[in-house]
């Protein structure tokens, strides 16, 4: 019988745990980090297969991101053409493997993730 990983419990009882709007936060950050570290791994260390698992990675994220929208909502018809040029671009940078075409995506990112993170809190406000 293995033993269960005590830390992996606690992540995924903290993300069973969490609201849509905290959950995409959270997905938000994972594609900043999973770009910055394919940015390290291409310039830094000339990893291009980590380089490809990281962007593949934000690529899962963004189209998981865009399966979820709520279309009756008319932001939504905006989030997915982003979504639609995020993966168009991290395409090509992986193709590419070239950080100039993964660095731009970086800031809109957070200021997606940042115009989340001010929604959820007036939410939570209610």
């Amino acid at each position: 019988m293995a033993a269960s990983n005590p830390y992996k419990q606690y992540k995924e009882q903290s993300i069973m745990t969490m609201t849509p709007g905290e959950l995409i936060l959270v997905l938000y950050e994972e594609c900043i980090k999973s770009l910055n570290k394919a940015i390290y791994y291409i310039e830094e260390e000339k990893n291009n297969d980590e380089a490809e698992k990281l962007i593949k990675k934000t690529q899962r994220i963004i189209h998981y991101l865009d399966g979820i929208l709520d279309y009756k909502y008319e932001i939504s018809t905006n989030l997915h053409l982003l979504y639609d040029y995020f993966i168009r671009t991290l395409v090509k940078a992986n193709i590419r493997k070239r950080t100039e075409v993964i660095k731009p995506l970086i800031p809109m990112i957070e200021e997606l993730r940042s115009a989340f993170s001010q929604a959820e809190k007036k939410v939570h406000m209610k």
